[in-house]
């Protein structure tokens, strides 16, 4: 019999190390300041107004983590950012997806302080827990916070878009509806890559003026169209493929069925529902990811849950959906397809 070895308990257990100090580094620009130049340690601290306790400890510890690449040892060691840090977490990048992190630090961080609480009691840890509103509600009051919101979301969904325009067959649409659409990032993307395609983006009248500007800077203002309402009380705009990225989760069971009830009511006979999510397997062994999410859920919004593609199978062909397939997409997320 091996010996058993407690450091994979202790990797996970002490992994809120790695996790604030990776987060540290994204809210002070760490990785934005190293893609313009290499610094030593005391340059670092020079630029990012640190201690300089923080060097070398906090600059080593993201080489040891692989979030920097160093030349040489001892003060004169020179550090820079890796490929990876340097086109996902530079601000400056197209691809960047620290805004995602940069809402994990300021708000998820704290609050899953709070998970053993929420597993007690089910219900929310985040900011309704003293104010009493709603997540959403809080968010909206805020133009600035929630165009923030929807660009974090918007940075860590390109990739899943992309390969969602890549791989779902569109060739036999003409029409899409992106329901609870952001800023119009999916509508965009799927136009980019099919030119014969028109697209809806569907959200709250809140956010169609960020949608706007940001489906006119893509210059897709022509296939577009940003569209405001309320996806629980009015139809959805009726459209071949109907479209859903990270927004079923974010309900509890009667909501999510009811949303898959409206998008089949929306789509022609062989229309296709899709949505985008971090789905948990079906033996739910494997994607900790999607499960941790589902976590999330729980701190965020207490009754709202993730899902495996045999529930969302299951929901569907309550509401009448006919075929169903899930296609990988990009690293723990797929989307899940219903046929009517």
């Amino acid at each position: 019999m091996p010996e058993l070895d407690p450091s994979h308990i202790m990797q996970v257990g002490m992994g809120f190390f790695a996790s604030k100090t990776l987060l540290s580094a994204v809210e002070l620009g760490l990785f934005t300041a190293l893609s313009k130049q290499k610094m030593t340690g005391p340059e670092i601290a020079d630029a990012l107004g640190l201690s300089p306790r923080a060097v070398p400890d906090f600059p080593d510890a993201l080489v040891a983590l692989g979030f920097l690449e160093r030349e040489g040892d001892g003060a004169d060691a020179i550090y820079g950012n890796t490929p990876e840090s340097d086109r996902f977490l530079d601000r400056g990048s197209a691809a960047y997806i620290g805004g995602i992190l940069e809402m994990a630090n300021a708000r998820l961080y704290p609050f899953w302080a709070d998970l053993t609480e929420a597993l007690r009691t089910g219900l929310a840890q985040n900011e309704t827990k003293h104010s009493g509103e709603s997540f959403f509600a809080t968010l909206y009051k805020v133009p600035e916070r929630l165009e923030q919101f929807m660009n974090a979301m918007s940075g860590v969904s390109a990739g899943n878009f992309r390969a969602l325009a890549e791989k779902f067959d569109f060739s036999r649409y003409r029409s899409l509806c992106d329901v609870g659409g952001a800023t119009g990032q999916l509508s965009c993307i799927v136009a980019a890559a099919h030119p014969d395609i028109r697209c809806t983006s569907f959200d709250l009248p809140e956010v169609v003026p960020i949608a706007t500007r940001s489906i006119a800077q893509a210059g897709l203002g022509d296939r577009v169209t940003a569209v405001g309402g309320d996806f629980f009380t009015d139809p959805l705009p009726k459209a071949d493929v109907i479209t859903m990225g990270m927004i079923l989760h974010d309900w509890n069971l009667e909501k999510k069925k009811g949303l898959i009830r409206k998008a089949y009511e929306a789509l022609p006979e062989g229309g296709a529902f899709v949505v985008v999510e971090a789905l948990i397997d079906d033996a739910r062994r494997k994607n900790a990811f999607g499960l941790l999410m589902s976590l999330n859920m729980l701190i965020e919004l207490g009754d709202a849950f993730d899902y495996s593609g045999a529930d969302f199978a299951g929901w569907c062909r309550e509401a009448g959906f006919r075929h169903f397939e899930v296609i990988p997409l990009a690293g723990p997320a797929s989307a899940a397809v219903a046929y009517k």
